[in-house]
């Protein structure tokens, strides 16, 4: 049985700076990617079928009722960004969701919305 893979977005030069919460800052460029990689509609179909748990790829393309190839360039987006880990045992890949990179974006939009609420300077 192979370990557990995850792979995370590199950080970005020029990015903005980080937005503090609770386990660690989230760069806005890292929050873009994860973003990005949620707003895809078939890859919020794999992160809700994996809210309960591991899953095997063969299950997976069953439920969801996808070709295997394009589940497979779903699951390597969001294991990217590393909202998804997977493992291999024998032939079978199984993934699951890696709720410690869903709790940073949770944080970073907390953080975002909270710094909204401050009142304007005054100009001049």
């Amino acid at each position: 049985m192979a370990g557990l893979r995850t792979a995370a977005a590199p950080p970005i030069p020029g990015a903005s700076g980080p937005i503090a919460c609770a386990s660690a800052p989230l760069e806005a460029e890292e929050a873009r990617l994860l973003l990005r990689a949620l707003a895809d509609p078939i890859r919020l179909q794999v992160i809700e079928a994996l809210g309960g748990g591991e899953r095997c790829v063969c299950d997976l393309t069953a439920d969801l009722g996808l070709a295997q190839s394009k589940l497979s360039f779903h699951l390597k987006v969001l294991r990217e960004t590393g909202l998804l880990a997977d493992r291999q045992s024998g032939r079978w890949v199984y993934y699951r969701l890696q709720p410690q990179a869903l709790e940073r974006l949770r944080g970073w939009l907390a953080a975002l919305a909270a710094s909204c609420t401050a009142p304007a300077e005054p100009c001049g």
